[in-house]
């Protein structure tokens, strides 16, 4: 007797042909993302160019009630791409034209595939850029579904604040249009922000306007060093409430730096507590912005500022923030990476960041802290080890660091998402209550559940 699954493959390849595939190696690739979670092999994978090709998937997908999990570029660390009730993986790596850029409006329109980096090089000599910038080279589709942010979110805010409009293709092949190009509008609900960090869990999207911003006339980098751990995120809190409008703030633990130092090879640094600023403005606004932050820095016992102030060596600088996580895994080769993803309000980052570095050494684990510390998010990379009982010692420190997180008044992820790795925290953060209307929103959209199943809600 022929499967579901197999009516949805044979019906699709009339209208995706070859696009559509049951080959093992392909299946294999779309099993997991870069995580820890057990990779799980789709029935097939299916390539998309257009958005009517979605909605014709998704329409025989719900028609036999075949599970359907989107695929951007696979860089997710909280398990969104792994398809734990097989089903169809659908790729949208094909989908990466820039559709239109409305210079003088800033804006642009682009399909899903499309990675941030790629948008930023077509960008460039229009004098535009789009700010939003993950460590991976993730795709736009990706970016918008988990609520991406990234090192300028502190100056430049995150998918939510960046994303003007969407195209998404419903669970029953319906084709939708949310927001629009005006940056403001008080009509109907905001479909826009529900889309946003869903996850794939409500639709596909395949189309978005993205708001740009004009690449500053003037930047200039600094790195910062201190002797101690609580001097650095001290000097984060007092250079926000003193309003500076910083554009990057990041901070490395000595042992995250030293990883930086060995893995990038950066030259003229120690193995220290550090920050990493950008600044972004007219030249004389950028002087400003920096001697304020130096004066700060001085007064928390720092080491002075390092520039780089030349495009080549701020760049240099960027990667090797951008390649901390890799900079960690290469300290503990065989060791799987776990990122924990906490978020605090800005006042209580002090207790946030030392109480995980207490938790760190109780553990006996490596985990080196980073994070976009500007706007209270910290990541530790828990390094597992490949021994009995490895996995269970790094989840573990990884709830306690949670915890601590949620009774500051924060959240389990500031821009991971949820995935499968944070479900059992959803209910703790929101209440009941709230996780009852999210998935009563959930059913009325997708009232066969056939979208990304198994992500976000526990059952």
């Amino acid at each position: 007797m022929s499967r579901p699954v197999d009516t949805v493959i044979a019906a699709a390849a009339l209208f995706l042909g070859e696009r559509i595939t049951t080959s093992s190696g392909l299946r294999e690739h779309h099993s997991h993302g870069q995580d820890t979670q057990t990779p799980v092999m789709p029935d097939a994978v299916a390539f998309l160019e257009t958005s009517e090709e979605a909605g014709k998937l998704l329409a025989l997908c719900h028609a036999h009630g075949v599970p359907v999990v989107p695929y951007g570029t696979g860089t997710s660390l909280e398990g969104h791409v792994t398809p734990v009730r097989g089903g169809i993986s659908v790729d949208m790596s094909r989908m990466t034209a820039v559709l239109e850029v409305n210079q003088a409006d800033m804006d642009c329109r682009v399909q899903p595939g499309l990675t941030h980096r790629s948008l930023n090089a077509h960008l460039r000599d229009q004098g535009l850029f789009f700010p939003v910038d993950p460590g991976a080279d993730a795709s736009l589709g990706g970016m918008c579904a988990t609520r991406a942010s990234g090192t300028n979110a502190v100056r430049y805010g995150t998918m939510r604040e960046n994303v003007m409009g969407l195209t998404v293709a419903l669970a029953d092949g319906r084709i939708i249009k949310t927001g629009g190009r005006v940056r403001k509008s008080s009509t109907g609900y905001d479909l826009t922000r529900l889309f946003v960090g869903s996850e794939g869990t409500l639709g596909i999207i395949t189309e978005i306007q993205l708001r740009l911003h004009g690449i500053p006339e003037a930047m200039s980098a600094a790195v910062c060093q201190f002797e101690r751990l609580d001097e650095a995120v001290e000097t984060v809190i007092a250079i926000m409430q003193a309003g500076i409008p910083v554009a990057r703030m990041e901070l490395l633990d000595d042992v995250q730096m030293g990883a930086c130092i060995a893995y990038s090879k950066l030259e003229g640094y120690a193995a220290l507590p550090t920050l990493f600023f950008e600044f972004h403005g007219t030249p004389a606004g950028v002087k400003e912005q920096a001697g304020l932050a130096e004066e700060i820095a001085a007064g928390f016992e720092a080491r002075g500022f390092q520039w780089a102030t030349d495009p080549d060596a701020r760049t240099k600088l960027w990667r090797a923030r951008h390649d901390a996580y890799w900079a960690c895994l290469a300290l503990k080769p065989g060791h799987q990476g776990i990122a924990t993803d906490a978020i605090v309000p800005i006042s209580r980052l002090a207790e946030a960041v030392m109480g995980a570095q207490e938790d760190i050494r109780a553990s006996g684990l490596t985990a080196p802290i980073v994070g976009h510390v500007g706007d209270g998010n910290f990541h530790t990379v828990i390094l597992v080890p490949p021994e009995p009982g490895g996995l269970e010692r790094a989840w573990e420190l990884d709830k306690k660091i949670v915890a601590r997180a949620l009774a500051l008044g924060g959240s389990c992820s500031g821009e991971h998402g949820v995935g499968i790795g944070k479900r059992e925290f959803l209910e703790l953060e929101h209440g009941a209550e709230t996780l009852a209307v999210m998935r009563s929103v959930k059913a009325a959209l997708d009232p066969k559940g056939i979208l990304n199943p198994g992500k976000m809600f526990l059952n």
